[in-house]
């Protein structure tokens, strides 16, 4: 284990307690394998399953492993390509039992910040699934809620865009421009400071760099 790792492995265990206190449970992971490792072992066989867009998630490998397991009943919004269906997803996933997602960025006395363009990832976090599980890399942890706020729009944002073939101002010089177009991608804001449920919000800390 390099000097790093072990540092964000000791954040990771004192972030832990910071996340408990806000009703929501907290595991570490070593690595990418050991948190896949853990997804199957939080979750019962036939359960529903969805997930929001997620760099995080895929590297971690985690929904082609839950579509190979042929264990449950999984809703991929890849396969819901038609406004349509998009609806459709969107009713399956806010009724399913296990909904994945990372997160933007994680302060760190637990403080959960996202920003959203259409906002149903972030409104799943709210509200909607049984239980909500959050894979998050320990490269987005951050001092405070506005240093979260200064993450998402100059460090997260601008590779998604680019990802995702926006034109905004970020896409094109790779800071926040503060837009207003069709083609902005941060629409909501959402802070979760505690969940009202106890323990359906599930944070999976993983030592290693994971999305943007």
């Amino acid at each position: 284990m390099t000097h790093l790792e072990k540092a964000r492995e000791l954040q990771a265990k004192s972030l832990i307690a910071a996340i408990e206190k806000r009703n929501m449970t907290a595991f570490y992971c070593e690595s990418k394998e050991d948190c896949l490792k853990k997804v199957f072992e939080l979750m019962p066989e036939n359960s529903t399953i969805a997930w929001g867009g997620s760099e995080s998630i895929k590297e971690a490998g985690i929904p082609s492993a839950l579509k190979e397991s042929g264990t449950y009943t999984v809703y991929d919004r890849a396969e819901y390509t038609t406004p349509e269906k998009t609806k459709e997803f969107n009713n399956l996933a806010f009724n399913s039992d296990y909904y994945f997602m990372s997160t933007n960025a994680i302060t760190l006395d637990g403080v959960l910040v996202n920003i959203d363009g259409n906002g149903n990832r972030v409104a799943n976090l709210i509200f909607g699934p049984e239980h909500v599980i959050v894979v998050v890399g320990m490269n987005k942890v951050v001092k405070d809620v506005e240093e979260a706020y200064n993450r998402v729009r100059n460090i997260a944002s601008p590779p998604n865009t680019v990802r995702l073939g926006k034109n905004t101002p970020c896409s094109r010089n790779g800071k926040c421009g503060d837009c207003y177009g069709e083609d902005c991608i941060c629409n909501q804001i959402v802070i979760t400071r505690r969940s009202r449920v106890k323990e359906r919000i599930i944070v999976l800390l993983v030592n290693d760099n994971l999305g943007f």
